[in-house]
């Protein structure tokens, strides 16, 4: 028996899952081992946006947009595909200068339903302020896509007194997030699946620039900014975790769920904490300017309902983020696996 070994796993029959493409672990994985070595990259953290080289100031984002269904309460997949690249950017401590737009069509998509996209597009874009400069139109046979599929790159220009970075997160720092959690993701989910709850919420699909903007007052002191989409707020805090190496703890009363959020992961099994979102941020911040970091973000009515969540703790197990429950235990906040809720952005 000691010489049966388990067998080694052939990668020429390994495929892509869904959950390869849902910000946890498995994404992480295929990027370590595929995506990054095939294009030179893997140095430094990933960020959800890059400082071009050779162009101090300048920022770049990309970002593909497959949700389903095209339409859900609060928003569609065209002001989705622009709050999206702009919020990249603005994580970055960037106002968005440029926008290119790509889409991918499927042959029989009615062509209002394309119009109507396009119409949410441009006038998201344009109340944003920034300017569409170039773009791609594709379309495939039927079967060969999802109805439409959207690509947007932005570039943008840093705010001089902003760096935020997911390695600058230091001991002692508190963990602030600008509004409630989950709405975006319950919001697709269950207007896709016909479950109710769209009637109660709606997603919170939003640009964040302003918000950023406000401190930039704060400078240095803001040391990280991020959107938790794509596996919710647990996917962005054990990301930053891991980047800075620090342990960070939230408190589970402090962090804002809807009710009927709170009613649809109770119902479907699910962690408000991995749930998508796309209009709220989580700020590290120096913890002597938190309380003027609060008072900027509620200065706006995207961050309104801002509160401080957690902070990074002096000691304890690098790149680990723990909750402190309701009955005050601690339990580990685990990085998402996998897919739970596909096709949310």
């Amino acid at each position: 028996m000691s010489s049966i070994q388990c067998p080694t796993p052939h990668h020429e029959d390994e495929v892509v899952l869904l959950g390869h493409g849902a910000g946890g672990r498995l994404t992480a994985e295929l990027l370590d081992r595929l995506v990054l070595p095939a294009v030179g990259g893997g140095t430094g953290p990933l960020e959800d946006a890059a400082l071009l080289p050779g162009h101090p100031g300048l920022v770049m984002s990309t970002d593909s947009f497959v949700v389903s269904p095209l339409f859900f309460p609060g928003g569609d997949i065209g002001s989705l595909a622009v709050h999206g690249t702009v919020n990249d950017l603005a994580m970055r401590g960037a106002w968005p200068l440029a926008l290119s737009v790509s889409l991918i069509v499927e042959e029989g998509l009615p062509m209002g339903e394309l119009r109507s996209v396009m119409a949410s597009l441009g006038k998201a874009a344009q109340d944003v302020g920034v300017p569409v400069v170039t773009g791609d139109t594709k379309v495939v046979g039927r079967g060969a896509a999802d109805r439409l599929f959207i690509n947007t790159t932005g570039v943008g220009q840093r705010h001089e007194l902003l760096c935020p970075s997911a390695a600058l997160a230091r001991p002692g720092d508190v963990v602030l997030l600008s509004g409630p959690v989950g709405l975006h993701g319950t919001t697709v989910l269950s207007t896709r699946e016909g479950l109710g709850f769209e009637s109660d919420i709606a997603s919170d699909t939003r640009p964040l620039h302003r918000l950023v903007r406000t401190l930039a007052p704060l400078g240095t002191a803001v040391h990280v900014l991020r959107d938790p989409t794509r596996g919710g707020l647990a996917a962005a805090l054990n990301e930053i975790a891991r980047d800075s190496s620090v342990a960070v703890e939230i408190e589970e009363s402090a962090v804002p769920v809807p009710g009927a959020v709170a009613s649809a992961c109770d119902l479907l099994g699910l962690d408000p904490l991995v749930v998508a979102n796309e209009g709220c941020l989580v700020a590290f911040v120096d913890a002597g300017a938190a309380e003027g970091a609060l008072a900027a973000l509620r200065s706006l009515p995207e961050g309104a309902q801002a509160v401080q969540i957690g902070e990074v703790l002096q000691q304890g197990s690098r790149g680990r983020v723990t909750v402190r429950t309701l009955v005050g235990a601690r339990r580990i906040v685990e990085m998402p696996l996998g897919e739970q809720l596909p096709r949310i952005c």
